[in-house]
């Protein structure tokens, strides 16, 4: 054991340097929704279902948005590895005007497909309560959008501190504003959901701008930003970044979308239901996205050992990204495991749901690991460039097996909601066993490359 250290100690060392800045920030993306959760949950069960179903499906679209940010990241450590200053600059420009699009577009979609949400055979009046939350969340996409284009040109060079601060000040305005709009403090009406919306739009837009001023205006970033600019914008460029955020977009998409695909089959079963997998999983998502942190880390580590061609390196840095996940979402298992009662009471306390709830924490302490290794994996393979294969495998794994699986054990078997959480459990399983054996094939070819 004591080798073991000692041979990964200094990739340890620079990986968790990186990655913690990172676990903090991308924190803070599903603390919005934590917060969201457990402010809104003392109001009721079904406000808490409203808010699950409109975090649940504003959710496909964040991290759709967040997977196109990415394709600036392994781009911009490839070139800072190879010491090409002047092409930094340009690949921000051009993930910027891609980004702004997408945060427009997706924004739109969110809004008008709000008005459909009656479709989705909601109890209660679930879907009349999530309507303004969901349209407050879709405002919030555009400077969430600009906000993790300066994130990612930012992390992609190594500086992961600067987002990290911006996204805890960040968390502490939306618990307070939403404290305030939802129970009307100071004079204010209370607003119930709908100011949870609000508290939501207005952190993002204080964090897009204030992250945007802090990469233009700090004097550590001007050597890299000499080619910034709109005026020499080229087609190549674009397409380079789409061809890594695209594929790494679609990656997170299939993943999030079969959660959201299982919180609107867990809503068939009733507000109760849908209310304890919210808690669970929210609970669940905290962990991943710390996993995701180091994901990104790591990622940001293989593309900079990449543009060097050091696959020794990148090899040693990539295996020690596997062990961190594993520490932590080792610690997460253990923590649900013997919080699965106490945990849920800090959302609501009705008895109902408190008491599924503890079930799913079982489950979900079982999936931490599975969770934490396919996110690591994915992100090792991105700071390759490897986003094809890896695209395929999430697909796969979360629609062609997850959920179909999901929907026979939840529904046709009559498991229940736990049902549909042991099939989540296979996907997360299978995804990480692959995306493992692809990692293996492809540091194997860049070994004997570099030695021919």
């Amino acid at each position: 054991m004591k080798q073991l250290y000692l041979k990964y100690k200094g990739h340890y060392k620079d990986n968790f340097s990186l990655a913690y800045p990172v676990v903090i920030s991308q924190l803070g993306h599903t603390l919005v929704a934590l917060s969201d959760s457990i402010i809104i949950g003392h109001t009721g069960k079904v406000p808490l279902a409203a808010v699950s179903l409109g975090n649940g499906l504003f959710s496909v679209f964040m991290v759709a948005g967040i997977g196109m940010s990415y394709g600036l990241t392994p781009l911009i450590a490839q070139e800072n590895g190879r010491g090409n200053k002047g092409a930094i600059g340009h690949l921000l420009s051009h993930s910027l005007i891609i980004n702004m699009v997408v945060g427009v577009l997706l924004s739109a979609v969110i809004y008008f497909g709000s008005g459909y949400l009656s479709f989705l055979h909601q109890e209660g009046d679930v879907a009349d309560q999530a309507r303004p939350f969901l349209r407050f969340l879709g405002f919030s996409f555009i400077p969430l959008m600009l906000f993790l284009s300066f994130k990612q040109f930012a992390e992609g060079l190594g500086f992961t501190r600067q987002a990290m601060n911006i996204s805890i000040i960040g968390n502490v305005l939306n618990i307070l504003i939403g404290i305030t709009l939802v129970y009307g403090l100071f004079g204010l009406p209370r607003m119930g959901v709908i100011g949870v919306g609000i508290a939501t739009f207005t952190d993002r837009l204080i964090m897009g701008i204030t992250m945007a001023f802090y990469v233009l205006r700090a004097p550590r970033f001007k050597p890299y930003l000499q080619s910034f600019g709109f005026k020499n914008l080229k087609a190549a460029a674009i397409k380079k970044i789409l061809g890594i955020g695209t594929p790494v977009a679609l990656q997170y998409l299939f993943e999030v979308s079969a959660f959201s695909g299982a919180a609107i089959m867990v809503g068939w079963m009733g507000a109760a239901e849908l209310a304890a997998h919210q808690i669970a999983l929210s609970l669940a998502a905290m962990t991943y996205m710390m996993a995701s942190g180091i994901s990104a880390a790591a990622g940001i580590k293989s593309g900079n050992n990449f543009g060097k061609k050091d696959f020794g390196a990148l090899r040693l840095s990539a295996i020690a990204s596997y062990h961190m996940v594993l520490l932590l979402m080792g610690a997460a298992a253990l923590l649900f495991t013997l919080g699965n009662h106490l945990l849920p009471s800090f959302y609501i306390q009705d008895p109902q749901v408190i008491q599924i709830a503890s079930r799913l924490l079982i489950i979900a302490a079982f999936f931490q690991l599975f969770d934490g290794m396919q996110v690591v994996g994915l992100g090792i393979l991105r700071g390759l460039g490897d986003v094809r294969i890896p695209t395929v495998i999430t697909l796969l794994a979360y629609w062609v097996l997850g959920i179909p699986l999901g929907y026979l054990l939840g529904i046709k078997l009559d498991y229940g909601v736990e049902g549909v959480w042991w099939a989540l459990l296979l996907g997360l399983l299978v995804a990480s066993v692959l995306l493992f054996v692809r990692f293996q094939i492809k540091t194997k070819k860049l070994r004997i490359s570099s030695a021919g």
